[in-house]
């Protein structure tokens, strides 16, 4: 961060720990719990975001002073609708097997309250270097989460990463590896990721107190 001002340093790395959009800001939580089973899945949608939220604040930092205020959360759908089909696009050509087990939510990143956030909160109010390295923050940030979930349940859930097997060589179909471990499936269901969230937002608040709120 040796070429940013400190403030430039700031927009991206505060969202990285102690601001960041799913453990702080409490938003992004539904993908969270819907995609990370698989460390491939939460990858993909950790760069999808990445893409979207820094295009779409450049864009929408372009735009601001045209944009009437009356109709600015319709034009900033538009901008994220229009980011979210290319994306999808590319995933239908490039990983096709992948586009259809994230399909859904790919699309749902057109509501993603931390995109529409960061349109509204910031980009309609700074220039486009600065909306720029916003976006790419916030988007690490919430991805940086998503990669740290979907490591532990797939490990934890199937013993493998990538679809590796990397907790031993499989047993025939017995769900057991050969060094004795056997799947958590547990890992595998949604409320596991609430829980890893947890253990994040714990180790957050252990190393920097200001974050506990006070009763």
């Amino acid at each position: 961060m040796a070429l940013l001002s400190k403030k430039d340093s700031n927009l991206i790395l505060d969202p990285l720990a102690d601001n960041n959009p799913i453990t702080i800001q409490v938003l992004g939580i539904c993908s969270a719990l819907a995609i990370t089973a698989e460390l491939k899945a939460s990858l993909v949608m950790a760069i999808s975001v990445i893409f979207v939220m820094g295009i779409g604040n450049i864009v929408i930092s372009l735009l601001r002073n045209v944009i009437p205020s009356k109709i600015r959360i319709i034009a900033q759908l538009i901008v994220v609708a229009t980011l979210v089909i290319v994306v999808d696009q590319v995933l239908k050509a490039f990983a096709y097997e992948l586009s259809k087990t994230l399909s859904v939510f790919v699309g749902l990143i057109i509501t993603n309250c931390i995109i529409m956030g960061r349109f509204e909160a910031f980009a309609l109010g700074n220039g486009v270097w600065r909306s720029f390295l916003d976006g790419i923050g916030n988007a690490l940030g919430y991805g940086v989460i998503l990669v740290i979930i979907g490591f532990f349940r797939e490990l934890l859930g199937s013993g493998t990463l990538f679809g590796i097997p990397v907790l031993g060589d499989p047993i025939a179909k017995t769900g057991l590896y050969s060094i004795g471990y056997e799947n958590n499936g547990f890992m595998i269901i949604p409320p596991a990721a609430l829980i890893v969230v947890g253990i994040i937002i714990w180790v957050q608040r252990t190393r920097n107190k200001a974050l506990i709120e006070e009763a």
